[in-house]
């Protein structure tokens, strides 16, 4: 039977490395998962090394004190798979934590399979760190569809998973309709950010945004609990009535509910898509940030939908460009012009297709994968 070391050191990895184990039982049911994840994992029966949490560090500032206690736990892990002699690692997003790990794993043992989960966006920028991930690597799983080719390019083999969000559950039309029910038909979406600095930034930006829209639009911004008290304070004098919402079928149903949403530049655009949500995105940060990595950049749009559908058919504001007059104007047309969202619509669709939906779980089709790396 197989063994297997996984390690996911934040949230969304350690929702990747759950449905990951689901997929891995569905095709083996004598799988033995041993390694390190959240509660998510932990719900699937992994018994972790110790508390994830202690690798969800972010910022030079967050890290540099906590460093001894990280390389501490680095050596743990390295301890453990030596101990284990896995028939492979599995790796998932966390990149400084996890490819430390692989590397001194594989130092170790260089027979050892590695698997990446993620693969690092050097289509966007930093093309080298495939290169200098493939010193460890072995085997990518890709979530964006045009990502293996760059994997290869560098000396690893890659598959395409499909993206998690396609496997996201959607509000049923029962739950729409008690929506709209509730807070009226024309529904904006406001998603400033889902750090405090973003929101801090954003959310001046795009309260002043909404000036333009239409007297019957209700505003609904969904956040996460963390920041619920910044942005019921920060909406207070926003148009709109604005509705801040945590809980998961609540924020599910005004995505889906939405007539169109404004949201910072991240994944949440694929959520967006997902619910057939027609958007604009916008984003800034600080001028030397801006000034550096606009020099770095590969690409002529950040927004996921556009990069997948292959046309920039959302509109986006980023940087200089980020500002309430000409994002509100571009708001204010995707909720009252028809044609601009119907002209969304199918690239929205066309995304989640390639994305995956439709076809085999990505977990399932990730477990597949790395399964085929161990009977090499």
């Amino acid at each position: 039977m197989t063994t297997l070391f996984l390690i996911a050191g934040e949230p969304s990895g350690d929702r990747l490395g759950a449905a990951l184990m689901r997929g891995l039982r569905m095709l083996e049911p004598g799988v033995t998962i041993h390694g390190i994840g959240g509660p998510e994992m932990t719900a699937e029966g992994l018994e972790s090394l110790f508390p994830m949490e202690v690798l969800s560090v972010m910022g030079l500032t967050e890290v540099l004190p906590r460093l001894p206690d990280l390389l501490r736990r680095r050596d743990e892990a390295v301890e453990a798979i030596a101990a284990l002699k896995p028939d492979a690692l599995v790796t998932i997003d966390s990149p400084d934590f996890c490819l430390r790990v692989a590397r001194r794993a594989r130092a170790a043992r260089p027979d050892l399979p590695v698997v990446h989960y993620v693969a690092p966006s050097v289509w966007a920028w930093r093309e080298g760190r495939a290169a200098k991930m493939a010193r460890s690597v072995d085997h990518v799983l890709a979530l964006l569809p045009f990502e293996p080719p760059y994997m290869e390019a560098a000396g690893m083999s890659c598959d395409f998973v499909g993206h998690p969000v396609v496997a996201e559950p959607q509000a049923t039309d029962a739950e729409l309709a008690a929506f709209h029910a509730a807070h009226g038909e024309r529904i904006a979406l406001v998603l400033p950010g889902s750090r405090r600095g973003e929101v801090s930034r954003l959310g001046p930006i795009f309260g002043e945004a909404l000036e333009r829209l239409p007297d019957d639009t209700r505003v609904v911004v969904p956040t996460v609990p963390h920041l619920e008290g910044t942005l019921r304070e920060m909406t207070a004098t926003w148009p709109g009535r604005p509705l801040v919402v945590t809980d998961p079928a609540e924020k599910r149903a005004a995505f889906g509910a939405a007539t169109a949403a404004l949201a910072a530049s991240g994944t949440v655009s694929l959520e967006l898509a997902a619910a057939g949500t027609p958007m604009v995105i916008a984003y800034d940060m600080s001028w030397l940030s801006w000034q550096i990595i606009s020099r770095m950049m590969k690409i002529d749009t950040v927004t996921l939908v556009n990069l997948v559908a292959g046309e920039k058919v959302v509109p986006e504001f980023l940087g200089p460009a980020c500002r309430a007059e000409p994002v509100g104007r571009a708001f204010a047309r995707l909720l009252t012009v028809p044609s601009e969202r119907e002209r969304q619509a199918a690239a929205l669709g066309q995304t989640m297709e390639r994305l995956g939906r439709g076809g085999e779980a990505p977990g399932l089709r990730a477990a597949r994968s790395v399964l085929a790396q161990v009977t090499k």
